[in-house]
């Protein structure tokens, strides 16, 4: 037996025998779906950088004129992952789905915008970042679906924003922007996570994005928790010490393989 494939049984047992198991994901789990990665060799912005200086800029756009914002926001000029709509989840997706289901993870917390694991059947997910499937009231924080509002009939009558049927503040996209405050309630449900979990399966992240990057770190701080890696490549996770062990390859195979040989040891 090779080691990954001790690593894969480390990990099903691992998984077995956890009390409170939960996952943190992130871009390399979601690029196996052909969503590009924004700092990757191909990344969006290693090939486009001024996408990265208009990304860094939105969030001040927003708060100094939310109507041009959103104006612009109708142009295409958005974070070019093309058409999140049509995009489906891959073997890694629904592998965490199906680990979910027979009670194993607990909770998903990612960094992705994308609703992959919405897609694939995972039932609680912590969208740390947002989701472009749904917009976000910046006065009372409700969310709402994309669909519950005609943009495009607003824009034509003159009447962005869109507004919260709720208080009327104003709305945004739910994704979250560069100097934008992760939003509350997912902010302290992911520590609380952290700070419960006996196990934290980080998939496709290098965790180097604060305040996500601090999840690990936090869970680290308890005696007794397992944190294991499902990376490309070594990370700082790796490098400093903070997850167990590394399984190496791409999410899509390594977590089907976990799964496969969790139902193997069940028998």
């Amino acid at each position: 037996m090779g080691q990954t494939e001790q690593l894969i049984t480390r990990a099903a047992e691992d998984l077995i025998n956890a009390r409170y198991a939960i996952a943190l994901t992130g871009a390399g789990i979601s690029t196996e779906s052909g969503i590009p990665d924004f700092r990757g060799p191909s990344g969006i912005w290693t090939r486009d950088p001024a996408a990265e200086r208009r990304a860094y800029l939105s969030y001040e756009r927003f708060l100094d004129d939310p109507k041009s914002w959103w104006q612009e926001s109708m142009t295409g000029r958005g974070p070019g992952l093309g058409n999140l709509w049509d995009m489906k989840p891959n073997a890694g997706h629904m592998a965490l789905a199906e680990l979910g289901k027979a009670g194993i993870i607990r909770c998903i917390i990612t960094q992705n915008i994308d609703a992959l694991h919405e897609k694939a059947g995972s039932m609680r997910v912590l969208e740390y970042h947002g989701s472009f499937m749904k917009l976000r009231c910046m006065s009372c924080g409700t969310r709402f679906f994309r669909e519950q509002f005609d943009i495009e009939r607003l824009r034509k009558e003159d009447a962005l924003p869109p507004r919260c049927p709720n208080c009327k503040g104003i709305l945004k996209s739910d994704t979250v922007s560069f100097g934008e405050p992760i939003p509350s309630d997912v902010a302290h449900e992911s520590i609380s996570e952290a700070e419960s979990c006996d196990l934290m399966l980080i998939c496709g992240t290098s965790a180097v994005v604060y305040p996500f990057a601090s999840l690990p770190s936090i869970a680290r701080q308890r005696s007794g928790v397992i944190i294991i890696e499902v990376n490309a490549e070594p990370t700082a996770l790796t490098r400093d010490g903070i997850s167990d062990y590394l399984i190496r390859g791409k999410t899509g195979e390594i977590l089907p393989a976990i799964v496969a040989e969790i139902g193997r040891l069940k028998k």
